[in-house]
Protein backbone atom coordinates (compact mmCIF):
# COMPACT_ATOMS: atom_id res chain seq x y z
CA UNK A 1 0.00 0.00 0.00
CA UNK A 2 2.82 2.33 0.78
CA UNK A 3 3.85 2.40 -3.07
CA UNK A 4 0.30 3.34 -4.35
CA UNK A 5 -1.16 6.48 -5.40
CA UNK A 6 -3.76 8.34 -2.94
CA UNK A 7 -5.79 9.09 -6.13
CA UNK A 8 -5.99 5.17 -6.83
CA UNK A 9 -7.58 4.78 -3.37
CA UNK A 10 -9.90 7.62 -4.08
CA UNK A 11 -11.17 5.73 -6.71
CA UNK A 12 -11.78 2.75 -4.96
CA UNK A 13 -13.68 4.65 -2.35
CA UNK A 14 -16.16 6.32 -5.21
CA UNK A 15 -16.71 2.89 -7.00
CA UNK A 16 -17.57 1.48 -3.88
CA UNK A 17 -19.68 4.37 -3.01
CA UNK A 18 -21.61 4.58 -6.36
CA UNK A 19 -21.82 0.83 -6.97
CA UNK A 20 -20.66 1.47 -10.96
CA UNK A 21 -17.86 2.96 -12.52
CA UNK A 22 -19.90 5.73 -14.16
CA UNK A 23 -21.22 7.07 -10.89
CA UNK A 24 -17.94 7.14 -9.81
CA UNK A 25 -16.18 9.07 -12.46
CA UNK A 26 -19.13 11.50 -12.17
CA UNK A 27 -18.51 12.02 -8.38
CA UNK A 28 -15.04 12.48 -9.21
CA UNK A 29 -14.97 14.28 -12.60
CA UNK A 30 -13.37 12.39 -14.55
CA UNK A 31 -14.03 9.81 -17.50
CA UNK A 32 -15.13 6.27 -17.47
CA UNK A 33 -11.80 4.72 -18.36
CA UNK A 34 -9.84 7.02 -16.15
CA UNK A 35 -11.81 4.79 -13.44
CA UNK A 36 -11.29 1.73 -14.97
CA UNK A 37 -7.75 1.82 -15.78
CA UNK A 38 -7.05 3.28 -12.34
CA UNK A 39 -8.85 0.51 -10.20
CA UNK A 40 -7.32 -2.09 -12.32
CA UNK A 41 -3.78 -0.45 -11.29
CA UNK A 42 -4.87 -0.97 -8.11
CA UNK A 43 -6.20 -4.14 -7.89
CA UNK A 44 -2.87 -5.66 -10.12
CA UNK A 45 -0.48 -3.91 -7.50
CA UNK A 46 -2.17 -5.54 -4.42
CA UNK A 47 -2.57 -8.43 -6.25
CA UNK A 48 -6.70 -9.35 -4.85
CA UNK A 49 -9.63 -8.54 -6.84
CA UNK A 50 -11.36 -5.70 -4.77
CA UNK A 51 -14.87 -5.59 -6.73
CA UNK A 52 -16.64 -8.67 -8.21
CA UNK A 53 -18.51 -7.18 -11.64
CA UNK A 54 -22.05 -7.77 -11.60
CA UNK A 55 -24.93 -7.50 -14.03
CA UNK A 56 -26.65 -4.66 -11.46
CA UNK A 57 -23.04 -2.77 -10.73
CA UNK A 58 -19.85 -3.21 -8.85
CA UNK A 59 -19.89 -5.16 -5.19
CA UNK A 60 -17.30 -5.31 -2.87
CA UNK A 61 -15.38 -8.64 -2.06
CA UNK A 62 -14.48 -9.66 1.22
CA UNK A 63 -10.43 -8.39 0.21
CA UNK A 64 -12.32 -4.85 -0.51
CA UNK A 65 -14.73 -4.67 2.21
CA UNK A 66 -11.40 -5.29 4.77
CA UNK A 67 -9.58 -2.27 2.48
CA UNK A 68 -12.12 0.25 3.25
CA UNK A 69 -12.23 -0.54 6.92
CA UNK A 70 -8.24 0.20 6.98
CA UNK A 71 -9.07 3.62 4.67
CA UNK A 72 -11.85 4.82 6.84
CA UNK A 73 -11.38 8.32 7.33
CA UNK A 74 -8.13 9.02 5.47
CA UNK A 75 -9.84 11.02 3.24
CA UNK A 76 -11.88 13.41 5.39
CA UNK A 77 -7.94 13.42 7.04
CA UNK A 78 -6.35 14.44 3.70
CA UNK A 79 -9.45 16.74 2.29
CA UNK A 80 -9.57 18.62 5.68
CA UNK A 81 -5.62 19.29 5.15
CA UNK A 82 -5.50 20.50 1.78
CA UNK A 83 -8.40 23.06 3.11
CA UNK A 84 -6.52 24.10 5.96
CA UNK A 85 -2.98 24.96 3.70
CA UNK A 86 -5.61 26.82 1.48
CA UNK A 87 -7.04 28.93 4.67
CA UNK A 88 -3.16 29.46 5.57
CA UNK A 89 -2.41 30.71 2.06
CA UNK A 90 -5.39 32.64 1.78
CA UNK A 91 -4.87 34.22 5.50
CA UNK A 92 -1.39 34.89 4.81
CA UNK A 93 0.90 35.45 7.42
CA UNK A 94 4.55 35.88 8.73
CA UNK A 95 6.69 39.51 8.67
CA UNK A 96 7.21 41.93 5.64
CA UNK A 97 9.79 44.24 6.45
CA UNK A 98 9.53 47.43 4.30
CA UNK A 99 11.63 50.47 3.73
CA UNK A 100 10.33 53.72 3.08
CA UNK A 101 11.16 57.61 3.45
CA UNK A 102 9.82 59.84 6.19
CA UNK A 103 8.26 61.39 3.29
CA UNK A 104 6.33 59.00 2.41
CA UNK A 105 5.07 57.69 5.50
CA UNK A 106 4.31 61.63 5.77
CA UNK A 107 2.71 61.71 2.77
CA UNK A 108 1.45 58.28 1.60
CA UNK A 109 2.59 54.81 2.69
CA UNK A 110 0.63 55.68 6.68
CA UNK A 111 -3.08 54.48 5.00
CA UNK A 112 -1.78 51.75 2.80
CA UNK A 113 -0.11 50.25 5.47
CA UNK A 114 -3.06 50.18 7.68
CA UNK A 115 -5.31 49.44 5.23
CA UNK A 116 -3.27 46.54 3.85
CA UNK A 117 -3.14 44.96 7.97
CA UNK A 118 -6.54 45.42 8.20
CA UNK A 119 -6.74 42.93 5.67
CA UNK A 120 -4.52 40.51 6.38
CA UNK A 121 -4.38 40.71 10.13
CA UNK A 122 -1.81 37.95 10.39
CA UNK A 123 1.22 40.01 8.96
CA UNK A 124 3.02 41.80 10.93
CA UNK A 125 4.39 44.66 9.06
CA UNK A 126 8.29 46.17 10.19
CA UNK A 127 8.96 50.05 8.83
CA UNK A 128 12.55 51.43 8.50
CA UNK A 129 12.45 54.94 7.64
CA UNK A 130 15.73 55.54 5.80
CA UNK A 131 16.89 58.16 2.84
CA UNK A 132 19.04 55.35 1.84
CA UNK A 133 18.60 52.10 0.14
CA UNK A 134 18.41 49.66 2.38
CA UNK A 135 20.71 45.85 1.13
CA UNK A 136 17.25 44.04 0.08
CA UNK A 137 19.85 41.31 -0.74
CA UNK A 138 20.94 40.78 2.66
CA UNK A 139 17.17 40.88 3.57
CA UNK A 140 17.61 44.27 6.05
CA UNK A 141 14.19 45.19 4.09
CA UNK A 142 11.84 42.91 1.98
CA UNK A 143 10.10 45.65 0.32
CA UNK A 144 11.70 49.21 -0.75
CA UNK A 145 9.01 51.91 -1.39
CA UNK A 146 10.55 54.80 -2.62
CA UNK A 147 10.82 58.04 -4.90
CA UNK A 148 13.64 57.80 -6.77
CA UNK A 149 14.76 57.98 -10.56
CA UNK A 150 17.78 55.61 -9.78
CA UNK A 151 16.75 52.09 -8.55
CA UNK A 152 19.13 49.71 -7.73
CA UNK A 153 19.28 47.16 -10.87
CA UNK A 154 19.12 44.38 -8.41
CA UNK A 155 15.65 45.15 -7.27
CA UNK A 156 12.89 44.06 -9.59
CA UNK A 157 9.04 45.86 -9.23
CA UNK A 158 7.14 49.16 -10.78
CA UNK A 159 7.20 52.20 -10.87
CA UNK A 160 3.24 53.76 -9.52
CA UNK A 161 3.93 57.61 -11.44
CA UNK A 162 5.75 60.27 -10.01
CA UNK A 163 5.86 63.09 -7.37
CA UNK A 164 6.37 66.92 -8.52
CA UNK A 165 8.41 69.32 -6.58
CA UNK A 166 7.75 73.20 -6.89
CA UNK A 167 9.57 76.59 -4.70
CA UNK A 168 7.06 77.87 -1.76
CA UNK A 169 6.96 79.96 0.98
CA UNK A 170 4.87 80.68 3.80
CA UNK A 171 2.06 83.52 3.77
CA UNK A 172 3.81 85.23 6.81
CA UNK A 173 7.45 85.00 4.94
CA UNK A 174 5.84 86.76 1.81
CA UNK A 175 4.11 89.63 3.29
CA UNK A 176 7.82 90.71 4.39
CA UNK A 177 9.19 90.71 1.08
CA UNK A 178 9.11 93.02 -2.10
CA UNK A 179 7.24 91.10 -4.55
CA UNK A 180 9.54 91.54 -7.33
CA UNK A 181 12.26 89.95 -4.77
CA UNK A 182 14.33 87.40 -7.53
CA UNK A 183 14.26 83.62 -5.89
CA UNK A 184 18.30 84.03 -5.57
CA UNK A 185 18.14 87.09 -3.44
CA UNK A 186 15.79 84.97 -0.72
CA UNK A 187 16.37 83.14 2.08
CA UNK A 188 16.07 79.40 1.72
CA UNK A 189 15.82 76.06 3.29
CA UNK A 190 17.97 73.61 1.71
CA UNK A 191 18.90 69.92 1.77
CA UNK A 192 21.58 68.77 3.67
CA UNK A 193 24.47 66.96 2.59
CA UNK A 194 22.90 64.16 3.27
CA UNK A 195 20.16 64.61 0.59
CA UNK A 196 22.92 66.27 -1.93
CA UNK A 197 21.26 63.74 -4.41
CA UNK A 198 18.08 65.07 -5.32
CA UNK A 199 17.10 66.81 -8.43
CA UNK A 200 16.37 70.16 -6.21
CA UNK A 201 19.70 69.72 -4.42
CA UNK A 202 21.23 70.03 -7.45
CA UNK A 203 18.79 73.07 -8.65
CA UNK A 204 19.73 75.05 -5.10
CA UNK A 205 23.24 74.81 -5.83
CA UNK A 206 23.14 75.93 -9.08
CA UNK A 207 20.92 78.53 -8.31
CA UNK A 208 21.28 80.08 -4.87
CA UNK A 209 24.52 81.30 -3.13
CA UNK A 210 25.24 79.19 0.18
CA UNK A 211 25.41 82.63 1.87
CA UNK A 212 21.35 82.82 1.27
CA UNK A 213 20.42 79.33 2.87
CA UNK A 214 18.92 80.14 6.38
CA UNK A 215 19.31 76.55 7.00
CA UNK A 216 19.45 73.15 6.07
CA UNK A 217 17.55 69.71 6.88
CA UNK A 218 18.41 65.94 6.21
CA UNK A 219 14.51 65.24 5.92
CA UNK A 220 12.12 67.14 2.92
CA UNK A 221 9.42 66.50 6.01
CA UNK A 222 11.49 68.88 8.22
CA UNK A 223 12.12 71.05 5.20
CA UNK A 224 8.12 71.74 4.74
CA UNK A 225 7.86 72.41 8.65
CA UNK A 226 10.93 75.01 9.14
CA UNK A 227 9.61 76.51 5.16
CA UNK A 228 5.94 76.85 6.78
CA UNK A 229 7.30 78.60 10.22
CA UNK A 230 8.66 81.68 7.53
CA UNK A 231 12.33 80.65 7.62
CA UNK A 232 12.79 81.21 3.90
CA UNK A 233 11.40 79.51 0.36
CA UNK A 234 11.92 75.75 -0.09
CA UNK A 235 11.87 73.70 -3.04
CA UNK A 236 9.61 71.07 -1.69
CA UNK A 237 7.37 67.99 -2.73
CA UNK A 238 4.29 69.38 -3.65
CA UNK A 239 2.68 66.39 -2.07
CA UNK A 240 3.53 67.35 1.65
CA UNK A 241 3.52 71.49 0.69
CA UNK A 242 -0.34 71.33 -0.39
CA UNK A 243 -1.52 69.92 2.90
CA UNK A 244 -0.51 72.89 4.30
CA UNK A 245 -2.43 76.01 4.53
CA UNK A 246 0.17 78.41 5.47
CA UNK A 247 2.38 77.47 2.64
CA UNK A 248 2.08 79.59 -1.04
CA UNK A 249 2.83 77.94 -3.93
CA UNK A 250 5.88 80.64 -5.48
CA UNK A 251 6.49 78.67 -8.96
CA UNK A 252 4.98 76.32 -10.76
CA UNK A 253 6.52 72.76 -10.40
CA UNK A 254 9.35 71.72 -12.66
CA UNK A 255 9.27 69.37 -14.80
CA UNK A 256 12.86 68.58 -14.52
CA UNK A 257 12.55 67.83 -10.79
CA UNK A 258 10.20 65.31 -10.90
CA UNK A 259 11.01 62.13 -8.82
CA UNK A 260 9.32 58.49 -9.94
CA UNK A 261 7.57 56.52 -7.32
CA UNK A 262 9.18 52.41 -7.25
CA UNK A 263 7.90 49.85 -5.64
CA UNK A 264 10.69 47.52 -5.82
CA UNK A 265 11.70 44.12 -3.62
CA UNK A 266 14.76 41.55 -4.96
CA UNK A 267 14.12 38.65 -7.59
CA UNK A 268 13.87 36.13 -5.35
CA UNK A 269 11.23 37.44 -2.83
CA UNK A 270 8.48 38.50 -5.71
CA UNK A 271 6.77 35.34 -5.71
CA UNK A 272 6.81 34.82 -1.99
CA UNK A 273 2.73 34.79 -1.56
CA UNK A 274 2.96 38.06 1.10
CA UNK A 275 5.24 40.30 -0.47
CA UNK A 276 3.54 39.51 -3.76
CA UNK A 277 0.38 40.22 -1.79
CA UNK A 278 1.79 43.40 -0.68
CA UNK A 279 3.70 44.83 -3.01
CA UNK A 280 0.51 44.35 -5.37
CA UNK A 281 -1.83 46.08 -3.07
CA UNK A 282 0.92 49.20 -2.59
CA UNK A 283 1.62 49.68 -6.20
CA UNK A 284 -2.47 49.67 -6.77
CA UNK A 285 -3.17 51.96 -4.40
CA UNK A 286 -0.24 54.35 -5.25
CA UNK A 287 -1.51 54.58 -8.57
CA UNK A 288 -4.91 55.45 -7.67
CA UNK A 289 -4.00 58.42 -5.08
CA UNK A 290 -4.16 62.26 -6.85
CA UNK A 291 -0.98 62.86 -5.24
CA UNK A 292 1.08 60.44 -7.47
CA UNK A 293 0.68 61.89 -10.92
CA UNK A 294 0.62 59.41 -13.76
CA UNK A 295 3.64 58.49 -15.76
CA UNK A 296 4.43 60.51 -19.07
CA UNK A 297 2.89 58.43 -22.07
CA UNK A 298 5.66 55.76 -23.90
CA UNK A 299 7.41 55.15 -20.11
CA UNK A 300 7.70 51.95 -19.41
CA UNK A 301 6.19 50.82 -15.44
CA UNK A 302 7.79 47.38 -15.16
CA UNK A 303 11.45 46.61 -14.48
Amino acid sequence: MQDTDWDDFRVFLAVGQAGSLSGAARGLGVNHSTVLRRLGALESRMGVRLFDRLPAGYAMTLAGEALRERLQGVGEQIDAAQRHLMGLDLRLTGVIRITSTDTFMAGLLGPILADFRALHPGIELQVVMNNLFLSLTKREADVAIRPTNAPPNHLVGRRAGRLQTAVYASKAYLAKQAADTPLAAHDWVAPDEGLSHLLQAKWLREQVSPSRIAARVDSLVGMTQLVKRGMGLGMLLCMLADTEEELVQVEPPMEALDTQVWVLTHPDLKEVARIKAFTDFAYARLVADRKVLALPAGRHAVR
